[in-house]
């Protein structure tokens, strides 16, 4: 078959994959920040409501999410994982390519960053909030670790949100725009882009984290995460701030 045959299984079938089951993961991270989160505050003393929704809908919704960010970064790892792949990095291939890897590898660093995010902090915080909400249903004590461990979620899930609209931006872009547009990059103008994206999105991350003044809604450093409008706002700007950059050193 002409499809399993040569270089399409890669090139084509697994990219096809690739953008199918990341539709589905960022698809999933834009209803959760965009429409269940917000929809869940208006719930006001509705706890019972909250609760059956958390429990019968979240968790759904929390199950497709996290294996989809599983699908996603594993048939973006078969792809780029081909031996001839980061050649213009490493000086074998083109220096007209020398765009598209920077620009891959912005956005796959951003990407692992937030596939790490939905295993190692949502999920893992989310559990904590869907077996309390169980727990509750079933007339038990709520855990008042719940909360906590909600907010460390939220926290982390807008940062994702920050990071999406640059990660497809340098995703998409790494084929249509930067494999052309900088062509005449060098490769030590390149990995300095790269340093400078990467030390950014550290700053973002480790601030979603809490390690830059806490977790508590009083540190001012978190106001990118306090509402999903705030986040849109950042996710802008953090796209303007990258695209600028790669116009005054790459171009």
């Amino acid at each position: 078959m002409e499809l399993f045959s040569g270089n399409y299984f890669l090139d084509f079938f697994m990219r096809y994959l690739h953008v199918l089951v990341g539709i589905a993961w960022i698809g999933l991270l834009y209803y959760f920040n965009l429409v269940q989160v917000p929809a869940l505050a208006t719930y006001g003393d509705e706890a019972k409501a909250r609760n059956i929704t958390l429990d019968k809908l979240a968790r759904r919704a929390l199950w497709w999410f996290r294996w989809a960010a599983i699908a996603t970064l594993g048939t973006g790892l078969l792809i780029t994982g081909q031996p001839d792949y980061w050649q213009n990095f490493l000086g074998e291939g083109s220096t007209a390519g020398i765009g598209h890897d920077a620009a891959i590898s912005v956005g796959m660093l951003y990407g692992l960053t937030m596939a790490a995010n939905v295993w190692m902090i949502i999920w893992k915080n989310q559990k904590i909030v869907l077996a309390n909400a169980v727990n509750v249903l079933g007339g038990g004590q709520a855990d008042p670790n719940a909360a906590a461990a909600g907010r460390r979620a939220l926290l982390a899930s807008r940062q994702n949100l920050i990071f999406s609209v640059s990660m497809l931006w340098f995703m998409v872009g790494s084929a249509h725009f930067y494999s052309g547009a900088y062509a005449e990059a060098t490769p030590s103008q390149a990995s300095t882009y790269v340093i400078i994206a990467v030390v950014i999105g550290a700053i973002l991350q480790l601030n979603a984290l809490g390690k830059l003044g806490g977790s508590a809604a009083t540190n001012k450093l978190l106001w990118p995460y306090e509402s999903h409008k705030n986040a849109l706002i950042t996710s802008g700007v953090l796209w303007l701030v990258l695209w600028l950059l790669s116009e005054f050193m790459l171009g």
